[in-house]
């Protein structure tokens, strides 16, 4: 459990120890509401129906802590820990929510393929690592410290609404990921 400062909200993160693929993301205004990112908002839907049908979870639907949804060797966190005023947030809030995230990689164990869902995901994982000369695209995927890194839009309602990211779209990045960590096994 990490203390949180600041107005960072705080997630329970231990008893998970064993984690084939976090997931990175802003957590956004389901998250900061039921104590769960990823619940209760459009995003939400989408991410736990990709992960069910995936089998990263048990059910296809995540709308509050108890309703019987659990992932499955996988693992979500955020690069954020709170909804920024109009969505959008300063590099402070990032810097300052990026000792929480490190703090939770340490804990997860054999990581074998991260997801970033959208370009603030990416460029805090990219910062938290150094990496350098990368390049955010929606599909877009490499290697570091024998692990895959697969760039995604954010299903957002701004995403998926307008047609920048169609469900077919979302749903290749698990696939892929699940082809990823069948090669890693082997």
């Amino acid at each position: 459990f990490f203390q949180a400062e600041d107005g960072i909200r705080d997630y329970d993160v231990t008893g998970v120890q064993t984690c084939a693929l976090p997931i990175f993301a802003p957590a956004a205004h389901g998250g900061n509401r039921t104590g769960r990112m990823f619940t209760g908002d459009s995003s939400g839907d989408w991410l736990a129906k990709a992960l069910y049908e995936n089998k990263f979870a048990t059910k296809d639907t995540s709308n509050r802590l108890g309703d019987g949804f659990e992932l499955k060797n996988s693992y979500v966190t955020a690069a954020i820990r709170c909804a920024p005023p109009k969505n959008k947030p300063a590099r402070m809030e990032i810097e300052n929510c990026m000792p929480y995230l490190s703090e939770e990689l340490k804990i997860l164990k054999n990581i074998r393929v991260i997801i970033c869902l959208g370009r603030i995901a990416f460029e805090t994982f990219c910062k938290l690592f150094s990496i350098k000369n990368k390049e955010f695209g929606h599909g877009r995927s490499f290697s570091f410290s024998g692990k895959t890194i697969i760039c995604s839009y954010h299903p957002s309602r701004q995403n998926t609404q307008t047609g920048r990211l169609g469900w077919d779209e979302w749903t290749d990045i698990f696939q892929k990921a699940n082809q990823f960590l069948k090669k890693s096994y082997n």
